[in-house]
C-alpha cells in the first residue's frame, strides 16, 4: 500500500472509493481502546453506584454522538477534512483560533493512550513504562504515515479481535461483580457531570470525524454516513466505558492506577500477553487518528500563513513525525497520576469545543445547506474573508457564559456548585453558540460552478 498523497485538499470524483459502512468499523476500533475504560472508571470515582454508572454513560454517548456523526457526514458532501471547512465560519485566519485548541486535544489525547499504550507495551516486553510509550508511539507513526485507507483496513480487521476478546473480558468482569454496589454520591449534580463525561468523549471527535469519511463518493447518503459512524461509536465507547465501571466496582484503586496492568492479569497469567496485544492495537487503532488529525491540522494552520504545496508524502511524514515526538515526550514526562489527570483534560476540552461544533454544524446544516465554494476556502482574501469577527465574537462569547456552568478539577462555577456540581455547559455552550450563530451568520449562496479540483488547491494559498 502506497503512502497516502493527499491532505487537506479537495478529493476529486475521481479518488473517491469506499462505502458508509466502513466507518462503522473505524469508529468500533477506535474506541475499543483501554483509554476508555479509563473514562468509564470516573463514574464509579464519582461515588455512582454501577446501576446509575451504566445509565449516564449510555445516555452521555447517544446524546454526545450525534453531533460527531452529523460532522460525518460533511465529509462525502465537501471532500476535505473537518477543519479546513472552519474557514468558512471563521475566515481563513480567523480558524487559527478553534484549530490550535484542537492541536492541543490531539496532543492531549495522544499522550494520555500513550501512557496506556505504553503501561501494555511495557508490561508485554518487560520494559520500562518510557521505552514502552516510544514503542507504542512508533508504530502508530508508521500506521499514520501510510493513511486513510491504512486507517479503515486496520480497523476493519482488528474490529474482529476487539469484540471476541472484549467479549471473554466483560462475562469475566460480570461474574467478579459483587452483590451489592457501594456509593455515596449519587446526587442530581454528580449525575449530569457522569453523562457530561461521554458525551464530552463524544464531541471532542467532532474537529475529525469527517476526515474518515471524505474519500467516500459525493452520493453517499447523509443518512447512511451517520447512522454508521453513531453506532460504531456508540456501541464501541459504551461497551468499554460500562466495562471500566465494572472494573472500577471490583477494584477501583488497582484499576485507576495502572487499567492495562490490571486488565492484563483478569484471564490468569497465561493469557496476560493476549490482553496487553489486545489492548496495545486499541491504542493504534485511536492514537493513530489523534496523529492523523495533528497532521491536517498543523497543515491547515501552517498554510493560512505560509505557502504550502500540501499534496505529497514529505509533509505529511515530518509534521507527523514532529507531532509524535512531542507527544512522545508529553506522555513520559506525565505518565503519574493519571486518572485525575485525564478526567481534568476532558472535562476542559468541553468547554472549548463545544461551541465550535455547534458554529460548524448550524453553518453546514441550516444556513449554508452544505453549498460551499471550496476554492475560496483556499483565499485569505475570500469570500469567507480573513477572520469573521461576528463568528469570533459568538464562540468568545459563549466561552465566557459557559464558565458558571463548569464544574472541573481547576474551577467550578455558581451556578455548578447551585446545583450541586452538575456540569451542563456543554449543553449551555451547543444551545447557545448554534442559536446566536444563526442570527447573526452570513447567508450569501456561494458561487460553486469553480472547478474544487483545480490545481492550484495543491498549493494553499498564503502570505509568505
Amino acid at each position: 500500500m502506497n503512502i497516502e498523497r493527499r491532505s487537506i485538499e479537495h478529493i476529486p470524483s475521481s479518488e473517491r472509493h469506499g462505502r458508509a459502512n466502513s466507518l462503522f468499523t473505524v469508529w468500533f476500533s477506535a474506541n475499543m481502546q483501554v483509554t476508555a475504560v479509563a473514562t468509564g472508571i470516573i463514574a464509579i470515582s464519582l461515588g455512582l453506584n454501577l446501576t446509575w454508572a451504566i445509565i449516564t454513560i449510555i445516555v452521555g454517548n447517544l446524546i454526545g454522538a450525534i453531533f460527531m456523526a452529523y460532522h460525518s457526514a460533511q465529509g462525502p458532501k465537501l471532500g476535505l477534512p473537518q477543519m479546513i471547512q472552519s474557514r468558512a465560519q471563521f475566515g481563513m485566519f480567523g480558524a487559527v483560533l478553534p484549530l490550535i485548541l484542537v492541536i492541543l486535544m490531539y496532543i492531549g489525547f495522544f499522550s494520555s493512550s500513550a501512557v496506556l499504550g505504553g503501561q501494555a507495551i511495557a508490561g508485554l516486553l518487560h520494559i520500562p513504562i518510557a521505552p514502552g510509550i516510544i514503542i507504542c508511539n512508533a508504530l502508530t507513526l508508521v500506521l499514520a504515515v501510510f493513511g486513510y485507507d491504512m486507517v479503515h483496513r486496520y480497523d476493519r480487521v482488528v474490529a474482529y479481535i476487539f469484540a471476541v476478546i472484549f467479549a471473554i473480558v466483560t462475562i469475566k468482569l460480570i461474574g467478579s461483580l459483587p452483590e451489592h454496589y457501594a456509593a455515596h454520591g449519587i446526587t442530581a449534580g454528580n449525575i449530569l457531570l457522569a453523562i457530561s463525561i461521554p458525551a464530552t468523549w463524544q464531541i471532542t471527535y467532532a474537529p475529525y470525524v469527517a476526515d474518515y469519511s471524505r474519500y467516500l463518493p459525493e452520493d453517499t447518503s447523509i443518512s447512511s454516513t451517520f447512522w454508521w459512524t453513531y453506532l460504531g461509536s456508540v456501541i464501541g465507547t459504551s461497551w468499554m466505558m460500562i466495562m471500566g465501571a465494572m472494573a472500577g466496582t471490583i477494584a477501583l484503586k488497582e484499576i485507576s492506577a495502572n487499567t492495562s496492568g490490571y486488565l492484563s492479569h483478569l484471564l490468569g497469567a497465561s493469557f496476560s500477553w493476549l490482553i496487553l496485544i489486545v489492548i496495545a492495537l486499541g491504542i493504534f487503532a485511536v492514537n493513530v487518528m489523534n496523529l492523523y488529525g495533528s497532521f491536517m491540522s498543523l497543515t491547515t494552520t501552517l498554510t493560512s500563513f505560509v505557502n504550502l504545496r500540501v499534496a505529497g508524502r514529505t509533509l505529511r511524514i515530518i509534521i507527523s513525525s514532529v507531532a509524535a515526538a512531542i507527544g512522545s515526550a508529553i506522555a513520559i514526562w506525565g505518565q503519574g497520576n493519571f486518572l485525575g489527570l485525564f478526567e481534568e483534560f476532558i472535562l476542559l476540552l468541553a468547554f472549548f469545543l463545544i461551541p465550535w461544533t455547534a458554529i460548524n454544524l448550524v453553518d453546514f446544516y441550516f444556513v449554508k445547506h452544505g453549498s460551499y465554494s471550496i476554492p475560496e476556502l483556499f483565499k485569505k482574501n475570500g469570500i469567507y474573508k480573513a477572520i469573521n469577527w461576528k463568528t469570533i465574537a459568538v464562540y468568545i462569547l459563549t466561552i465566557v457564559i459557559q464558565v458558571p456552568f463548569m464544574n472541573s478539577a481547576l474551577y467550578t462555577g455558581p451556578l455548578s456548585k447551585y446545583m450541586g456540581g452538575a456540569d451542563i455547559s456543554w449543553l449551555v455552550g451547543i444551545i447557545l453558540a448554534g442559536g446566536l450563530y444563526y442570527l447573526v451568520a452570513d447567508r450569501t449562496v456561494p458561487d460553486i460552478t469553480q472547478n474544487p479540483t483545480d490545481p492550484g488547491l495543491e498549493r494553499a494559498e498564503g502570505t509568505m
